[in-house]
């Protein structure tokens, strides 16, 4: 990209230019322009500018965190008018399905055409499938209808984050990055009480038709205030890679029904989910070929030849495996075994969301000095101690504990994610920044799937294995089973009750094991795989990539 390599933090980056610090040339930019006069949007530099479109992004995030959750509370309500509770569960992992495999496909498309376009096109679909599922009929047109909101989410996902490390140079991005972090946990948090109380008190078909007003001030913001640079026309017409996309999707579309569906729709070893595996496995290497011989790959071989991007992806992966713990599995302890309602046990997890973003809003003052993969590496390694302590808390115990672990896991994690998506944003242009935060998302979506199918395996496993000699007979052996059964304690005898009750504590306590053990691969990918100092491009080089497409591969340099 005619970039230079530069110390991440506040390094020194030198280049043909002049020298200066990593988070910029030599000083903030001209008003209007970056620091050797290239003038640019207002839009892109100046806070006035600046604040409708952070606005859309983040009313966009708020949009697409909150829908992966408010269905769940609603769910009797919609089974008792729709039917089809055998395949409930598809609400959920079809919306998933979709934004998880369409994340790769809309950061390139994002680095072809630009955001704007994306983004608009991503917001207007979610938009239509929240429209039609308010109108749905039946249970199987529901499912359809969200999966073509995940197909927009996608792309709000992916494009937002992009959007907002294209607004904000490196020493500014902590501070929007954290408004985005704080608006996605808290809409993900609510999404279940929201849920709850449009279909307790109006009608479920609201839980869709809210997102309406809300997704057009978004649009119309995005519309009339975001401005991107103009870019030359160029020589060669883009070639988008329909083959590739295809079977991006297909692939992701197997690997993850198999991991969502496996042990639950069917057992693990049963011929469905061999023959998923299999299929996807297929795929897989089908994809691989065609990515190899496509002009421009929707999944670009440096994504992963690429040391730091190759080992943010696999971190992340990892951060989203062990996130399953918290936000799966921590509700269902929190009711079954300290005996908490739900809006109670709500705010034992919810903790994670006051100091996740204060953590993250204050990394910048750590990895300026001692640099992004450090940083990261303090943050996971507290992590994983935090996550070990979770067993040794007492039984029953009192709230107050696991609020207070969930509490120092969100200054852990925040510690470590932010520091991670920033300094790798940083290492690439603009022409290639979309590729690569969709490609760290994506993987992060990937290992929180894969994180539901083996924690609630293993949840299961010890289960089963605690109920073997259990005192009465007829009790149920599986975690949801379980969890319905404890919601009417009048049913079970005493014995019965407190024997259920440890026996959830032990699966949670092996999933948070489980979980330290993620952290554990995480620390062991940016150890082994990271460099010691972030390639950052400087300031000065990236809004000029924005402008001027030199057509040269950071490979080559």
């Amino acid at each position: 990209m005619g970039g230079t390599e530069a110390r991440d933090g506040k390094g020194a980056a030198a280049s043909a230019g002049g020298a200066g610090d990593a988070d910029g040339p030599g000083g903030p930019p001209a008003p209007g322009g970056t620091a050797d006069g290239t003038k640019i949007p207002a839009a892109l530099t100046t806070p006035r500018g600046r604040r409708p479109v952070v606005a859309a992004l983040m009313l966009g995030m708020a949009l697409a965190a909150i829908d992966g959750t408010i269905v769940s509370t609603a769910v009797p309500q919609i089974v008792g008018d729709l039917g089809g509770f055998t395949v409930f569960s598809w609400l959920f992992s079809g919306y998933l399905l979709a934004v998880t495999v369409t994340l790769p496909v809309y950061g390139k498309l994002s680095d072809t055409f630009g955001r704007k376009p994306v983004l608009i096109a991503g917001i207007i679909l979610f938009l239509a499938g929240s429209l039609l599922c308010a109108a749905a009929w039946n249970m199987a047109a529901l499912i359809a209808f969200r999966v073509i909101q995940g197909l927009g989410g996608g792309a709000l996902q992916g494009t937002v984050q992009t959007i907002a490390a294209d607004l904000y140079p490196l020493k500014e991005r902590p501070r929007i990055q954290a408004k985005l972090s704080t608006v996605w946990a808290t809409s993900a948090v609510a999404g279940p009480v929201v849920g709850g109380l449009l279909a307790g008190y109006a009608d479920w078909r609201w839980i869709f038709l809210i997102n309406l007003p809300v997704g057009a001030v978004a649009l119309w913001l995005v519309v009339r205030h975001l401005h991107e640079p103009a870019r030359p026309r160029p020589k060669t017409r883009p070639r988008i890679d329909w083959a590739g996309a295809l079977a991006v999707f297909a692939t992701g579309t197997l690997l993850l029904t198999a991991l969502v569906q496996g042990g639950v729709a069917w057992p693990w070893l049963s011929a469905p989910s061999l023959g998923l595996f299999a299929a996807s496995a297929a795929l897989a290497a089908l994809t691989v070929a065609i990515e190899r011989r496509a002009a421009e790959p929707i999944i670009p071989g440096w994504v992963w030849r690429r040391r730091t991007i190759a080992s943010v992806n696999l971190a992340l992966g990892a951060m989203g495996l062990l996130m399953v713990a918290p936000t799966v599995f921590l509700p269902t302890y929190a009711q079954s075994v300290l005996g908490l309602g739900p809006i109670a046990a709500g705010f034992v997890l919810s903790v994670m969301t006051l100091s996740w973003p204060v953590s993250a809003a204050l990394s910048d003052r750590v990895y300026n000095r001692i640099g992004f993969r450090l940083t990261a590496i303090i943050g996971m390694s507290a992590a994983l101690l935090i996550l070990l302590a979770f067993p040794l808390l007492p039984y029953p115990g009192e709230p107050w504990q696991p609020a207070l672990i969930m509490l120092l896991l969100g200054a852990a994690l925040g510690l470590f994610q932010l520091p991670l998506i920033v300094g790798v944003q940083s290492t690439v242009g603009w022409a290639e920044r979309g590729t690569t935060t969709a490609s760290v998302l994506f993987c992060r979506q990937v290992g929180q799937s894969i994180g539901a199918a083996v924690f609630g395996a293993v949840a299961n496993s010890v289960l089963a294995a605690r109920l073997l000699d259990a005192p009465a007979p007829g009790l149920p052996d599986d975690l949801d089973a379980v969890a319905r059964a404890l919601e009417d304690p009048g049913a079970l005898s005493a014995a019965a009750t407190d024997h259920l009750r440890r026996a959830v504590d032990a699966a949670v306590d092996y999933v948070y094991i489980g979980a330290a053990g993620a952290a554990a691969l995480a620390l062991l990918a940016l150890v082994v795989l990271a460099p010691r100092r972030f390639p950052v491009i400087s300031e000065a080089v990236i809004t000029e990539a924005a402008i001027t497409e030199t057509g040269d591969s950071p490979d080559a340099r």
